[in-house]
């Protein structure tokens, strides 16, 4: 088994570099099928997420070149399969992207149900609202979402969200690029990166307009064209750092960040008490004093982000007072509570809201990663914590994360890997 071992108690100082947006890469990735030519995606993060989109796209029968660590060249112009079988799907949510995709281009998809983080009820019914709106049959027989258009071609149409679905307003976006007519997405979500898939299609050829409102409208196009393309930076990765130095102390120049992305998670950290400068393209971010209380509650961009929302938590176990936080969008996201209160949290849950008492201190302790954003909330724990913490389930954290161990080592940060010999000798065996 493959763990994290933190030594923790050191601030943080230094640079650090943020990687491409995760979940801006694996839609737009999905996207490329779309494109009738060869396109060249730049700042892609090196994720296990990114690996699992690109060998679904290489099984349909696309060209992927790898150029460098963060380039890659597709081309989807000889892609005339339509499954996407269960078998890779189960390990990356985001592989629903591509039924919007396959359907937008073929007229037809077959789309095994995606797995990925369990924050308990994230239904696709609004996918498959939005598809059903533009003229296709839609159902799921055996797990596998079966879309077919009824003429070999979507028509676009008037689609309202019941609710503001970051991954359906994507999905539908897919579809109706190359659609009959114009799509209108009412109650669009508006984070980040849709406006950069967006960006993305419209560069190859496609016209949306509206992305980052709450109305989004598609015309649809005949044909998408290649082209280059880079992805923006990962709002959540740096999210990420800035809480860690806000949780450690110290003081953190982080790069290649879109400010204005960041400013929902900013005004929370600064009324804590942290410093934040903000820049062209990096923030600096400065905690020398101890951490005041404040309340917190998680909303749809512009708003704080869910995906913020275990971060912030360990900021807060150390602040003076009660702090009160509200989750917004999941329902099911304090499962890491637990491993929390193993380091001395004092965190009480009813429903959606989480009740912090700070506390003087949390102790290094032996936990485990639930999912993505709660293992690098509790990495962040074990750097603030007196003691040792040892990460287990580490999987959670790499779907979502670029060389987050090199990243906190180059910034003083005590963390390594340490993978026991059972799984050294299991790799050897089946290698």
């Amino acid at each position: 088994m493959t763990k994290y071992v933190i030594r923790g108690g050191k601030p943080l100082y230094g640079e650090v570099e943020i990687s491409g947006a995760k979940n801006a890469a694996v839609a737009i990735l999905p996207a490329a099928i779309l494109v009738d030519g060869v396109c060249r995606i730049e700042n892609i993060p090196q994720i296990s997420d990114v690996t699992l989109i690109l060998n679904i796209i290489q099984e349909l029968g696309a060209d992927v070149r790898t150029i460098n660590r963060s380039t890659v060249e597709i081309d989807a112009s000889r892609v005339r399969n339509i499954l996407v079988p269960d078998v890779l799907t189960r390990k990356v949510r985001a592989s629903y992207y591509f039924a919007g995709a396959l359907l937008g281009r073929f007229g037809r998809a077959d789309v095994a149900l995606p797995g990925g983080c369990d924050f308990g009820g994230r239904p696709i019914d609004q996918h498959l609202k939005g598809f059903a709106a533009m003229d296709a049959d839609v159902d799921v027989v055996g797990g596998i979402i079966e879309a077919r258009s009824h003429t070999g071609r979507l028509i676009g149409n008037t689609i309202y969200m019941d609710v503001s679905s970051v991954g359906a307003t994507m999905n539908i976006m897919l579809a109706a690029t190359l659609a009959q007519g114009t799509t209108v997405i009412e109650n669009a979500a508006k984070e980040p990166h849709i406006v950069d898939l967006a960006n993305f299609l419209n560069s190859m050829g496609a016209n949306i307009m509206g992305a980052g409102t709450d109305v989004i409208k598609v015309r649809g196009v005949d044909r998408l064209s290649g082209g280059s393309y880079s992805i923006i930076p990962d709002q959540i990765e740096a999210g990420t750092y800035m809480a860690a130095v806000v949780a450690t102390g110290g003081q953190l120049l982080i790069k290649n960040v879109i400010p204005k992305h960041l400013e929902c998670i900013t005004a929370k950290l600064v009324e804590m008490g942290a410093k934040v400068e903000e820049m062209d393209e990096a923030v600096r971010v400065t905690r020398t004093e101890p951490l005041i209380r404040t309340n917190v509650k998680t909303l749809p961009y512009p708003g704080f982000p869910t995906d913020m929302q275990p971060q912030i938590v360990a900021c807060l176990c150390q602040a003076e007072g009660t702090s009160v936080l509200t989750e917004g969008v999941w329902d099911n996201r304090y499962r890491y509570v637990d491993e929390f209160r193993r380091m001395g949290a004092q965190i009480q849950v009813d429903g959606k809201v989480a009740v912090i008492e700070g506390v003087d201190h949390l102790t290094g302790a032996p936990v485990e990663a639930c999912d993505l954003r709660a293992g690098a909330a509790l990495i962040i724990a074990g750097l603030a914590a007196q003691g040792v913490t040892e990460v287990g389930q580490v999987q959670h954290i790499e779907r979502g994360y670029e060389d987050i161990i090199r990243k906190l080592s180059g910034i003083g940060a005590d963390i390594h890997v340490v993978i026991t010999p059972d799984e050294e000798n299991h790799t050897q065996a089946a290698g």
